[in-house]
């Protein structure tokens, strides 16, 4: 069942000449892993803003095409609405953060939805165990290390329970070790609860194994939209210019010197499985 569908939709910002993006169709369905990436400034993070309703409802400018979601037409409904089905992550945890301390942020939301005190306890404790950062909820987000903050954020939009949790570049700010924690965490949200996850990143040998999907932006506008190990095998892929995974990488440049591996592999422990398992066979 769908979650997000758009129909050629196409966004100006005021002040340019041209569109952010333009005729975008995709569709996304509830409980899905979505990868979005592309070269920057195709218009990946304008795409975002429009599905929970900052654009048309915060920023300005010219919205055209249909965009539905939730089964709400974007235009046609206020951001605050929009929001308790759709969570954004920020690139950069601090734009996120103000409390003094987690607990705090993590129940802001919640408080401005107007809850009972009783339900705003369960919830902001719950999304700090799944997020794994309970013990943290006492601290103070400014003392808090790059990864742990990022979970904050994710917490703050859990809590809100919505269907949708977009997160844009999550990662940028952290190294690998950091980055990966953060995936997992994400994976377990898609995984284990069934949260809609819509992932703007170019970390692609970290992220790719969690996606069950792969959209790839340029120039604003959609050229792969597909399952991973097609999208990243196919030539276009390459010439756009994204990280593609390395292990595809490899594959691709073993095939071109007639040695067949079998499947497209996107991690590394895929491609070495997949090598140890070709020695073996020809040793046989």
């Amino acid at each position: 069942m769908e979650i997000i569908r758009t129909e050629d939709l196409t966004y100006t910002y005021p002040i340019s000449s041209k569109p952010a993006f333009r005729d975008v169709s995709i569709t996304i369905d509830k409980g899905e892993f979505v990868l979005l990436t592309g070269p920057s400034g195709c218009g990946k993070t304008t795409l975002c803003r429009c599905f929970n309703g900052l654009i048309p409802h915060f920023y300005s400018g010219k919205l055209e095409g249909e965009i539905m979601v939730a089964g709400l037409r974007v235009p046609d409904h206020p951001i605050h609405e929009l929001a308790q089905h759709v969570g954004l992550v920020f690139q950069n945890p601090e734009n996120q953060l103000f409390a003094l301390s987690v607990e705090k942020d993590v129940a802001f939301g919640l408080e401005n939805l107007g809850l009972p005190r009783d339900e705003i306890r369960e919830r902001v404790d719950w999304a700090l165990k799944v997020t794994g950062i309970y013990d943290l909820k006492d601290r103070a987000p400014y003392e808090l290390s790059g990864g742990q903050q990022q979970r904050v954020a994710i917490a703050s939009i859990l809590a809100m329970r919505p269907e949708v949790i977009v997160l844009d570049e999550p990662t940028s700010f952290l190294d690998p070790l950091g980055a990966q924690k953060i995936f997992e965490v994400i994976d377990r949200l898609n995984k284990r609860l069934g949260i809609t996850i819509i992932l703007v990143e170019h970390r692609l040998d970290l992220a790719s194994k969690y996606a069950d999907r792969v959209i790839i932006m340029n120039e604003g506008r959609v050229v792969l939209n597909g399952r991973p190990r097609d999208v990243f095998i196919s030539d276009e892929a390459q010439l756009v210019g994204v990280g593609i995974p390395k292990a595809t990488m490899l594959y691709k440049l073993l095939r071109e010197n007639g040695i067949e591996l079998g499947r497209v592999p996107i991690t590394a422990e895929e491609a070495s499985q997949m090598i140890r398992e070709a020695l073996t066979h020809d040793r046989g």
